[in-house]
């Protein structure tokens, strides 16, 4: 079958690899314009596009799927399917119906839990137990497809945002290799999602990653690992914008944002939050214990 894959960050180019390592004929790239970045916010190509310009194959950047021009060039490959994963763009109905087969979504959420932009890290944050992989057909609506295929993975109680990630990359990558070698068999069976059970990975704002210590600790905990290591969490301390990349909620009362001991324990709304690692501005992550030396158990802090 003549694949058009349509995918931008790294989740993406490890399906990519998965379809190109199976001997697909993947026939072009579709993935989000390069971006300014870095210290001299030179234009970088995405992860998807660098994979692809380095295995030979033609590339597309449109800004917009919705003019006539970019969906003629889409149909001129002649795509018999698409297969998109965290593509960015919405795809119109002239893009949804060109492949003779539609378009396959690599979604990474047990349909139809956490629809949206931000599944993985929404689901540690909600304290889910398990996230996975669902295989789906797209349409107009927001994943709200027919599911051809799921996977579930389990979440731990360590597991953070990056881990889940690579996890389920890893999955999707297997997952749509099987997925087209069923429909090529005609054995790919879609099943329409069910209507209870619907939530929505909204996503992530910038003023989420400011920790709010009127919180639940628990709830702060998970927020922690689910941002780990993209967009991060952050407060103040003295002054300083820390970073923190991993925590233990914990027995504690006091108002919200005060020091309990000498350790990094702060209360919280209900209960406490033990930090276990942090990283000031510019410096390396460390363990607590190794941020505190330095300051006296007994000196006040000022926690923001």
């Amino acid at each position: 079958m003549r694949i058009i894959f349509m995918g931008t960050p790294d989740f993406a180019a490890v399906a990519l690899t998965a379809l190109l390592d199976a001997g697909r004929d993947v026939v072009a790239i579709y993935s989000q314009p390069p971006r300014h970045a870095g210290r001299g916010q030179k234009q970088q190509p995405s992860p998807v596009q660098s994979l692809a310009e380095a295995r030979g194959l033609p590339v597309e950047s449109p800004v917009s799927l919705k003019d006539t021009d970019a969906q003629a060039t889409f149909a001129g490959y002649r795509p018999d399917v698409a297969v998109v994963a965290a593509y960015g763009l919405i795809l119109p109905p002239a893009i949804l119906d060109a492949p003779t087969h539609g378009c396959l979504n690599i979604h990474a959420s047990l349909l139809p839990r956490w629809r949206g932009a931000a599944p993985i890290q929404r689901a540690i944050e909600a304290g889910d137990l398990e996230s996975g992989i669902t295989i789906m057909q797209m349409d107009p609506g927001l994943d709200t497809g027919d599911m051809l295929a799921t996977r579930a993975v389990p979440i731990g109680a360590a597991t953070t945002g990056g881990e889940l990630h690579d996890a389920l990359a890893a999955l999707g990558g297997d997952m749509i290799v099987t997925a087209l070698e069923a429909l090529e068999a005609g054995t790919l069976a879609p099943t329409p999602q069910p209507e209870a059970g619907v939530t929505y990975a909204r996503k992530i704002d910038k003023g989420e990653t400011r920790l709010d210590w009127t919180q639940p600790a628990t709830g702060l905990a998970n927020k922690i690992r689910a941002f780990n290591p993209w967009p991060g969490t952050v407060f103040e301390l003295d002054g300083q914008r820390i970073r923190v990349l991993a925590a233990e909620a914990t027995d504690g009362n006091g108002p919200p944002g005060t020091r309990l001991d000498t350790h990094l324990t702060i209360a919280c709304g209900q209960g406490a939050l033990r930090l276990l690692q942090v990283q000031r501005p510019g410096k390396a992550v460390m363990d607590v214990d190794a941020f505190l030396r330095g300051w006296p158990a007994d000196a006040p802090f000022e926690i923001a």
